[in-house]
């Protein structure tokens, strides 16, 4: 791509290997359960997870949907971050469609909501009260730079949530980042997790497409929500072809990204105007300070002009967000810094 676009993980395309697959892909009606390519998705995604049973969804976002809405009843509370997407980004889906309340804690700046914190949120047996019925968290954790959570913590959070019959459900759009950052395989960074749902069409380069996993009974049930919210496709194989590509291949590659990430992060300390807030993970976060040569339109504008897409992050005037993927090699990174010192000395 002549365009270096780091506005996010979501504008990568198929490579060409995802392509071929797709014009090849056996297919059926997957309504029926009939789309022999979606059911291997499904399957090889369970077993990669400790899981024993899939179910491929439109979006990261249904998947969340779909998994609140099995996990709880009408009336019900949920925990969850008060930063996280599900709260931010999802247009209060548990609330518009599923009467749910949700319960928002704090999210520190390592990315995790405070052991004590969800201790504390959980509801007394009393008329009063919307009965507590599940525990939410993301990894990574995107609004506080993409930091990923550890398995010793998600374990402690499972542990805590089952200590009070509750379950708990991970929002993993990005969960092989945080596997990648710990060096564990995919099912040890979600031990413990009742459920769990991740993005094919990030940083997995697949254009379409997210997975929810859990135990069969709740896939089955998760099945019929998915079908009421109309998320039910036909020979979606054509999808689920690039998927498996993203699943096996694609998340074997994801420490160039991280390692990009880390060069770009160190590379603009160099950059007049601009302080690096953090990075982790794929992400950087910087401020493009008030004494930068442009405001944040110009700055973005002239960045254009070299073809670089960027843009300030969401309720931030002066904050931007990079995200790394495997279109931004690191000749790439290079440039960038090129032109930011250019357009910002």
């Amino acid at each position: 791509m002549e365009i270096i676009d780091l506005r996010s993980d979501t504008v990568t395309q198929p490579t060409q290997e995802m392509r071929d697959a797709m014009a090849n892909a056996r297919v059926g009606d997957d309504v029926y359960g009939e789309d022999p390519t979606v059911n291997r998705l499904e399957a090889e995604a369970a077993e990669m997870f400790g899981m024993e049973a899939g179910l491929f969804v439109t979006s990261g976002t249904q998947g969340n949907l779909i998994a609140l809405l099995t996990h709880a009843s009408r009336g019900s509370e949920v925990i969850v971050g008060d930063k996280s997407h599900i709260v931010l980004y999802e247009q209060a889906g548990m609330s518009a469609l599923g009467g749910i309340m949700p319960h928002p804690l704090p999210v520190q700046d390592n990315g995790t909501l405070l052991l004590d914190d969800i201790e504390n949120a959980i509801r007394e047996d009393d008329a009063h009260f919307p009965r507590t019925t599940l525990v939410t968290i993301e990894n990574t954790q995107g609004t506080v730079g993409a930091v990923p959570l550890s398995p010793e913590y998600t374990q402690q959070v499972s542990d805590l949530a089952h200590r009070h019959n509750l379950k708990l459900h991970i929002d993993g759009a990005r969960i092989f980042n945080a596997a990648t950052a710990y060096n564990v395989s995919p099912a040890e960074i979600i031990a413990g997790a009742d459920s769990m749902t991740f993005c094919l069409s990030k940083g997995l380069g697949a254009p379409v497409g997210s997975i929810l996993v859990g135990n069969k009974e709740f896939i089955h049930e998760a099945h019929r929500t998915r079908k009421v919210l109309g998320g039910g496709m036909r020979q979606a194989g054509v999808l689920a072809a690039a998927g498996l590509i993203g699943l096996h291949k694609m998340s074997q590659r994801l420490h160039e990204d991280h390692a990009n990430a880390a060069h770009l992060a160190e590379s603009l300390r160099d950059v007049p105007g601009v302080r690096v807030v953090s990075q982790h993970t794929s992400f950087v976060f910087f401020w493009l300070e008030e004494t930068a040569k442009l405001n944040p339109t110009e700055f973005a504008s002239a960045m254009q002009e070299h073809n670089i897409l960027l843009s300030p992050y969401p309720g931030y005037e002066r904050k931007f967000r990079m995200v790394l993927h495997y279109w931004i090699t690191r000749e790439r990174v290079d440039e960038v810094v090129r032109a930011m010192q250019m357009v910002l000395g």
